[in-house]
Protein backbone atom coordinates (compact mmCIF):
# COMPACT_ATOMS: atom_id res chain seq x y z
CA UNK A 1 0.00 0.00 0.00
CA UNK A 2 1.82 3.08 -1.33
CA UNK A 3 1.21 6.39 1.54
CA UNK A 4 2.15 9.82 1.09
CA UNK A 5 2.68 11.77 3.81
CA UNK A 6 0.50 14.82 4.95
CA UNK A 7 1.43 18.22 4.79
CA UNK A 8 0.83 20.37 7.61
CA UNK A 9 1.75 23.66 6.04
CA UNK A 10 -1.42 23.45 4.71
CA UNK A 11 -3.30 24.25 8.13
CA UNK A 12 -1.77 27.15 8.57
CA UNK A 13 2.06 27.18 8.15
CA UNK A 14 5.38 25.06 9.52
CA UNK A 15 4.32 25.12 13.05
CA UNK A 16 3.45 21.91 15.19
CA UNK A 17 0.04 21.08 15.21
CA UNK A 18 -0.48 21.47 18.57
CA UNK A 19 -0.06 25.03 18.35
CA UNK A 20 -2.22 25.68 15.47
CA UNK A 21 -5.86 26.75 15.46
CA UNK A 22 -7.38 23.52 13.68
CA UNK A 23 -5.80 21.92 16.73
CA UNK A 24 -7.26 24.02 19.14
CA UNK A 25 -10.77 23.48 17.70
CA UNK A 26 -10.54 20.12 17.80
CA UNK A 27 -10.81 18.68 21.51
CA UNK A 28 -9.63 15.03 21.02
CA UNK A 29 -6.98 14.40 18.84
CA UNK A 30 -8.84 11.65 17.32
CA UNK A 31 -11.11 14.48 15.03
CA UNK A 32 -7.70 17.08 15.64
CA UNK A 33 -5.78 14.46 13.15
CA UNK A 34 -9.01 13.52 10.62
CA UNK A 35 -9.83 17.80 10.49
CA UNK A 36 -5.86 18.46 9.51
CA UNK A 37 -5.38 15.67 7.14
CA UNK A 38 -8.95 16.58 5.45
CA UNK A 39 -10.87 13.76 6.26
CA UNK A 40 -14.34 13.72 8.10
CA UNK A 41 -15.55 13.45 11.92
CA UNK A 42 -16.52 10.33 12.83
CA UNK A 43 -19.91 10.22 13.53
CA UNK A 44 -22.86 7.95 14.38
CA UNK A 45 -24.98 6.52 17.11
CA UNK A 46 -26.26 3.55 19.36
CA UNK A 47 -28.94 1.52 18.17
CA UNK A 48 -30.14 2.86 21.37
CA UNK A 49 -29.46 6.29 21.11
CA UNK A 50 -27.86 6.36 24.39
CA UNK A 51 -24.47 7.49 25.53
CA UNK A 52 -22.24 5.50 27.11
CA UNK A 53 -20.47 7.90 29.76
CA UNK A 54 -21.95 8.66 33.41
CA UNK A 55 -21.49 12.06 34.86
CA UNK A 56 -20.62 10.83 38.54
CA UNK A 57 -16.58 10.88 38.81
CA UNK A 58 -16.17 7.77 41.30
CA UNK A 59 -12.66 6.45 42.79
CA UNK A 60 -10.19 4.96 39.76
CA UNK A 61 -10.47 0.99 40.03
CA UNK A 62 -7.98 -0.71 42.32
CA UNK A 63 -5.65 -3.76 40.78
CA UNK A 64 -6.97 -6.64 42.43
CA UNK A 65 -5.14 -10.28 43.04
CA UNK A 66 -5.75 -11.46 39.59
CA UNK A 67 -3.56 -8.54 38.18
CA UNK A 68 -6.85 -6.84 36.52
CA UNK A 69 -8.62 -3.18 38.22
CA UNK A 70 -11.79 -3.79 40.03
CA UNK A 71 -14.37 -6.48 39.05
CA UNK A 72 -12.58 -6.55 35.24
CA UNK A 73 -12.92 -10.15 34.21
CA UNK A 74 -11.51 -10.74 30.19
CA UNK A 75 -11.40 -14.20 28.18
CA UNK A 76 -7.35 -13.50 27.62
CA UNK A 77 -6.68 -16.83 25.83
CA UNK A 78 -7.38 -15.38 22.02
CA UNK A 79 -4.27 -14.18 22.05
CA UNK A 80 -2.72 -15.18 18.29
CA UNK A 81 -3.16 -12.30 15.69
CA UNK A 82 -6.79 -11.57 14.79
CA UNK A 83 -7.41 -12.70 10.53
CA UNK A 84 -10.72 -11.00 11.11
CA UNK A 85 -13.15 -9.10 12.93
CA UNK A 86 -14.74 -10.49 15.88
CA UNK A 87 -17.83 -12.04 15.21
CA UNK A 88 -19.31 -10.22 18.72
CA UNK A 89 -18.53 -7.00 16.78
CA UNK A 90 -20.94 -4.04 18.14
CA UNK A 91 -21.08 -0.89 16.93
CA UNK A 92 -20.84 2.14 19.70
CA UNK A 93 -21.41 5.83 20.55
CA UNK A 94 -18.86 7.54 22.47
CA UNK A 95 -19.89 11.27 22.06
CA UNK A 96 -20.66 11.09 18.80
CA UNK A 97 -17.91 8.71 17.65
CA UNK A 98 -18.91 5.42 16.08
CA UNK A 99 -16.32 2.64 17.12
CA UNK A 100 -16.48 -0.73 17.52
CA UNK A 101 -16.58 -3.03 20.48
CA UNK A 102 -16.46 -6.44 21.49
CA UNK A 103 -18.23 -8.26 24.63
CA UNK A 104 -15.35 -10.24 24.76
CA UNK A 105 -12.18 -7.75 24.01
CA UNK A 106 -13.76 -4.80 25.29
CA UNK A 107 -14.40 -2.51 27.05
CA UNK A 108 -16.32 -5.22 29.11
CA UNK A 109 -17.07 -2.50 32.12
CA UNK A 110 -19.48 -0.27 30.15
CA UNK A 111 -20.82 1.37 33.37
CA UNK A 112 -19.40 4.59 35.24
CA UNK A 113 -17.45 7.38 33.69
CA UNK A 114 -15.16 5.73 31.22
CA UNK A 115 -15.62 2.95 29.22
CA UNK A 116 -12.65 0.51 30.20
CA UNK A 117 -11.68 -3.39 30.82
CA UNK A 118 -10.07 -4.36 27.56
CA UNK A 119 -8.88 -8.08 26.60
CA UNK A 120 -5.29 -8.76 27.21
CA UNK A 121 -4.71 -9.76 23.97
CA UNK A 122 -4.26 -8.49 20.62
CA UNK A 123 -7.73 -7.71 19.49
CA UNK A 124 -8.58 -6.00 22.99
CA UNK A 125 -5.43 -3.89 22.26
CA UNK A 126 -7.23 -3.14 18.95
CA UNK A 127 -10.60 -1.92 20.43
CA UNK A 128 -8.66 0.11 23.23
CA UNK A 129 -7.27 1.87 19.92
CA UNK A 130 -10.51 2.67 19.33
CA UNK A 131 -12.42 3.31 22.36
CA UNK A 132 -10.22 5.08 24.52
CA UNK A 133 -9.39 8.04 22.27
CA UNK A 134 -13.01 8.17 21.29
CA UNK A 135 -13.79 9.60 25.05
CA UNK A 136 -11.75 12.47 24.91
CA UNK A 137 -14.39 14.49 22.75
CA UNK A 138 -17.19 13.79 25.62
CA UNK A 139 -17.98 15.53 29.14
CA UNK A 140 -15.84 12.94 30.85
CA UNK A 141 -12.34 13.60 28.77
CA UNK A 142 -10.71 14.16 32.09
CA UNK A 143 -11.36 11.20 34.35
CA UNK A 144 -10.57 9.19 30.48
CA UNK A 145 -7.14 10.69 30.11
CA UNK A 146 -6.45 10.17 33.92
CA UNK A 147 -7.07 6.80 34.10
CA UNK A 148 -6.43 5.48 30.61
CA UNK A 149 -3.47 7.51 29.06
CA UNK A 150 -0.11 6.84 30.14
CA UNK A 151 1.15 9.32 32.28
CA UNK A 152 3.87 11.82 31.63
CA UNK A 153 4.89 15.62 30.10
CA UNK A 154 2.48 13.70 26.24
CA UNK A 155 -0.20 13.54 28.72
CA UNK A 156 0.20 16.93 30.63
CA UNK A 157 0.50 18.30 27.28
CA UNK A 158 -2.76 16.97 25.73
CA UNK A 159 -4.53 17.73 28.93
CA UNK A 160 -3.86 21.51 29.13
CA UNK A 161 -4.44 21.75 24.85
CA UNK A 162 -7.55 20.02 25.56
CA UNK A 163 -8.28 22.01 28.67
CA UNK A 164 -8.75 25.14 26.13
CA UNK A 165 -11.63 23.76 24.12
CA UNK A 166 -15.01 23.11 25.17
CA UNK A 167 -16.76 20.19 24.38
CA UNK A 168 -19.12 21.86 21.82
CA UNK A 169 -16.18 22.28 19.49
CA UNK A 170 -15.68 18.70 19.58
CA UNK A 171 -19.11 17.31 18.02
CA UNK A 172 -18.66 15.50 14.92
CA UNK A 173 -19.90 17.73 11.88
CA UNK A 174 -19.50 14.99 8.70
CA UNK A 175 -20.59 11.40 8.56
CA UNK A 176 -16.63 8.82 8.03
CA UNK A 177 -16.27 5.52 9.79
CA UNK A 178 -13.70 3.70 11.06
CA UNK A 179 -12.94 1.04 8.02
CA UNK A 180 -10.21 -1.20 9.39
CA UNK A 181 -7.22 -2.04 11.17
CA UNK A 182 -4.03 -3.95 11.02
CA UNK A 183 -1.77 -4.56 14.12
CA UNK A 184 1.65 -3.00 13.62
CA UNK A 185 3.56 -4.54 16.67
CA UNK A 186 2.11 -6.46 19.70
CA UNK A 187 3.42 -8.20 22.37
CA UNK A 188 2.35 -8.96 26.21
CA UNK A 189 3.64 -5.41 27.39
CA UNK A 190 2.90 -2.56 24.40
CA UNK A 191 0.99 -2.83 20.72
CA UNK A 192 0.68 -0.64 17.86
CA UNK A 193 -2.33 -0.56 16.40
CA UNK A 194 -3.18 1.22 12.57
CA UNK A 195 -6.73 2.51 11.89
CA UNK A 196 -8.10 2.99 8.51
CA UNK A 197 -10.54 5.57 8.19
CA UNK A 198 -12.66 6.51 5.19
CA UNK A 199 -14.75 9.70 4.86
CA UNK A 200 -17.98 10.43 3.56
CA UNK A 201 -15.97 10.98 0.09
CA UNK A 202 -14.51 7.27 0.07
CA UNK A 203 -11.01 8.86 0.33
CA UNK A 204 -8.84 7.10 3.10
CA UNK A 205 -6.46 8.07 5.54
CA UNK A 206 -4.85 6.42 7.81
CA UNK A 207 -3.00 6.65 11.25
CA UNK A 208 -1.35 4.79 14.60
CA UNK A 209 -2.05 4.87 17.94
CA UNK A 210 0.84 3.52 20.77
CA UNK A 211 -0.80 1.97 23.70
CA UNK A 212 0.75 -0.02 27.33
CA UNK A 213 -0.11 -2.53 29.48
CA UNK A 214 -0.49 -0.86 32.61
CA UNK A 215 -2.05 -1.39 36.06
CA UNK A 216 -3.96 -4.39 34.33
CA UNK A 217 -5.71 -2.77 31.51
CA UNK A 218 -4.61 -1.28 27.56
CA UNK A 219 -3.59 2.49 28.08
CA UNK A 220 -2.83 4.92 25.19
CA UNK A 221 0.61 6.35 24.68
CA UNK A 222 0.86 9.72 23.95
CA UNK A 223 3.46 11.18 21.88
CA UNK A 224 5.88 14.12 23.31
CA UNK A 225 3.70 16.62 22.22
CA UNK A 226 0.90 15.59 23.32
CA UNK A 227 -0.72 13.71 20.29
CA UNK A 228 -2.21 10.58 20.75
CA UNK A 229 -1.78 9.66 16.81
CA UNK A 230 1.00 9.84 14.56
CA UNK A 231 0.60 12.01 11.87
CA UNK A 232 -2.16 11.05 8.91
CA UNK A 233 -1.18 9.66 5.70
CA UNK A 234 -3.54 9.41 3.15
CA UNK A 235 -4.38 5.45 1.41
CA UNK A 236 -4.91 4.12 -1.57
CA UNK A 237 -6.72 1.32 -0.47
CA UNK A 238 -7.89 -1.23 2.06
CA UNK A 239 -4.84 -3.55 1.25
CA UNK A 240 -3.21 -4.82 3.97
CA UNK A 241 -6.26 -3.68 6.56
CA UNK A 242 -8.40 -5.89 8.24
CA UNK A 243 -11.77 -4.59 7.54
CA UNK A 244 -14.80 -4.67 10.38
CA UNK A 245 -17.55 -5.19 7.83
CA UNK A 246 -16.66 -7.08 4.43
Amino acid sequence: MRNRNHDWSAEGGESPPWRQRSWLLAAAFLATVLVMSGVAFLTGHDADGQDSTAPELGSPPKVGPNGRPGTCRSDDRAGGTPEAAPTDLRWRSIAGVKVPTSPTAGPIVVRGPVLWCFAHTPMGAVMAAHVIPAQMSGPQWRIAAERQVMPGFGRDIFVSQRSSVSDADSSGRKAGTFEGFSISDYNANSARIRLLIKNSRGDRSTTSISLRWNEGDWKVEPLTEGSLYSKVTMADGPDGFILWEK
